[in-house]
């Protein structure tokens, strides 16, 4: 891994890249790009991944200046991998086309990196909109809670999530070839979690939120199918390390008693 100063502000300003997997999503996606030009710290460049659209989510992309590339294997880890892969940043941001960030966003992420040189990655939780006031912080917290909880617990450390996290691509080039990226029928962000190894951190900040659409809400077919990526995610890491061992490994690391590398 590169010096960590070199990609958090230290001894330069860190080159950022914004990577947005998309796949007809022309309306939310303008609505976001249009957020992240008026960041207090804007992205050097966004980087849109065309997963296959058949509406203008290209076109948008271009119209709004950022990079577009296409990945033709539908599902987000393929789309995602294909972004990280072509961010030139020394960080390298994502997000969704429907995440609504605040002007604070990006600065925010890249802060909490440079207050800890140890982290190779920092997220934050989400905050759905469009339901009624009062009801959305509940639901929101519910929701977080769990994923960030249980999914910890899976991890043995703080999860990644999607919608609203940082990373620097110096990490992203020690793991990539260790994600699924070609399982269309896995949670991308979890998956790449488990490439987290002892000695390494991620690090969960609840106060850099990001909006949220309340699609992830959805019941019935969708739901079920979010489950059985979750389950599946688990299945296909834990075959490589059981959660005992995650643990274990991780705690004599913490206390002196071993040490990894990252899984490759």
């Amino acid at each position: 891994m590169t010096d960590s100063r070199s990609e958090t502000g230290h001894d330069r300003t860190p080159v950022v890249s914004v990577v947005v997997p998309a796949r007809d999503d022309a309306v939310h996606l303008a609505r976001c790009l249009r957020l992240l030009a008026t960041q207090t710290r804007p992205p050097d460049e966004v980087v849109v991944v065309d997963n296959g659209s058949t509406d203008g989510t290209a076109d948008v992309a271009r119209a709004a200046g950022a990079r577009v590339v296409v990945e033709p294997q539908l599902g987000i880890p393929p789309a995602a991998a294909t972004g990280y892969d072509a961010a030139r940043g020394d960080v390298v941001v994502r997000c969704d086309a429907d995440t609504v960030p605040g002007p604070g966003w990006i600065a925010g992420l890249l802060a909490a990196l440079e207050a800890d040189d140890g982290a190779v990655a920092v997220s934050g939780p989400g905050r759905f909109y469009g339901l009624p006031p009062g009801l959305d912080r509940a639901v929101s917290a519910v929701y977080m809670g769990l994923y960030v909880v249980s999914t910890g617990a899976a991890l043995a450390h703080p999860p990644l999530f999607g919608t609203n996290m940082a990373m620097r691509r110096s990490w992203w080039l020690e793991v990539r070839d260790g994600v699924h990226r070609h399982d269309p029928e896995l949670h991308d962000d979890m998956d790449l979690s488990f490439r987290l190894a002892p000695g390494r951190r991620i690090v969960f900040r609840p106060g850099l939120a990001v909006g949220m659409s309340p699609r992830a809400l959805r019941l019935g077919p969708a739901g079920a199918r979010r489950l059985a990526r979750a389950g599946r995610t688990l299945r296909v890491n834990w075959a490589l390390e059981r959660p005992w061992e995650r643990w274990r490994s991780r705690l004599d690391q913490r206390f002196g008693a071993g040490s990894g590398r990252d899984r490759a």
